[in-house]
């Protein structure tokens, strides 16, 4: 009787352990789970989502949203924020090329939609694809973005960047000393690599790269990395 109840015991226990440790990604590299787990007592957050994608699928934000919180998404791609203004109502969504100034670049425009879009040209150049066209497009700052939102005085929790190798122009075009966001989440392409893959990553070039030396002067952290997804902490939530 007793090997019976200790067979239905772990039987159950189990299942809820199953159940209970069951976790959910959104992002395309799940670094959304790590970010969640950090502000797991966090359920009133704000977010920047700067190269946001997709709503839902792909996209670092989601688990955040679902969970009680809203921020600003930004793309460049109209028909991308067209689905985050369905999908995400509680969030201001906006469709710019973020920059480090108010001004205009070339875009290399691969097609509706693409990942790839950019206005790095190194970037573009990498790509074997080659783009279907070269756009004038105008750029704006984050923080002119931010300035004249309904976040403008508010605590600003965490960062995600991922705009094709121009992600430290729209850091540069940022005042992170003003909003100094908790958690800052930023792709890191390093074009030495035959394949962006995470077995491919080398830390060296990580630790060598501007992305990191701009940030760890701005009094962060280089916490953990998935993929090409660099996570960074500032001082004040690693002392709380």
């Amino acid at each position: 009787m007793n090997n019976l109840f200790k067979k239905i015991y772990f039987l159950i226990n189990n299942f809820y352990r199953k159940k209970n440790s069951k976790k959910t990604s959104y992002s395309l590299s799940g670094v959304d789970l790590l970010v969640n787990y950090i502000f797991r007592n966090t359920y009133d957050g704000v977010y920047i989502d700067v190269g946001c994608n997709q709503p839902i699928k792909n996209n670092n934000t989601y688990l955040l949203y679902k969970k009680g919180w809203c921020g600003i998404n930004i793309d460049l791609d109209n028909s991308s924020i067209e689905q985050f203004k369905f999908s995400r109502r509680r969030d201001t969504n906006i469709s710019s090329c973020v920059s480090s100034e108010n001004g205009e670049a070339d875009l290399f425009f691969y097609h509706e939609k693409s990942p790839i879009n950019t206005i790095n040209k190194i970037v573009s150049l990498h790509h074997k694809a080659k783009p279907k066209e070269i756009r004038k497009i105008k750029t704006v700052t984050l923080n002119s973005i931010v300035e004249n939102s309904k976040f403008n005085n508010r605590k600003i929790n965490f960062l995600s960047v991922d705009v094709e190798g121009n992600e430290l122009d729209v850091l540069k075009g940022f005042n992170i000393r003003k909003y100094y966001p908790d958690i800052i989440v930023v792709e890191f392409l390093d074009l030495k690599l035959k394949k962006l893959e995470l077995i491919n990553q080398n830390i060296t070039s990580i630790l060598n790269s501007d992305i990191y030396n701009y940030l760890i002067k701005n009094n962060y952290h280089f916490v953990n990395f998935v993929h090409s997804d660099l996570v960074f902490a500032n001082d004040s939530i690693r002392n709380s």
